[in-house]
C-alpha cells in the first residue's frame, strides 16, 4: 500500500475555496462579516 501523498498548502487553499463557492451560507456570512469591516472603517 502506498502512502497518501501530503497536499501543498497552496492546494488545500483552492480546495477550500472552491467548497465555500459552492455554499451559499458560508458566502453570505462571509460577505456580511467583510461588510462590516468595511464600515467600521470608514467611520
Amino acid at each position: 500500500m502506498r502512502k497518501p501523498r501530503k497536499r501543498s498548502f497552496a492546494e488545500l487553499v483552492l480546495e477550500n475555496k472552491r467548497q465555500l463557492l459552492k455554499d451559499h451560507d458560508a458566502m453570505e456570512k462571509i460577505e456580511e462579516r467583510l461588510e462590516l469591516k468595511r464600515l467600521n472603517k470608514a467611520e
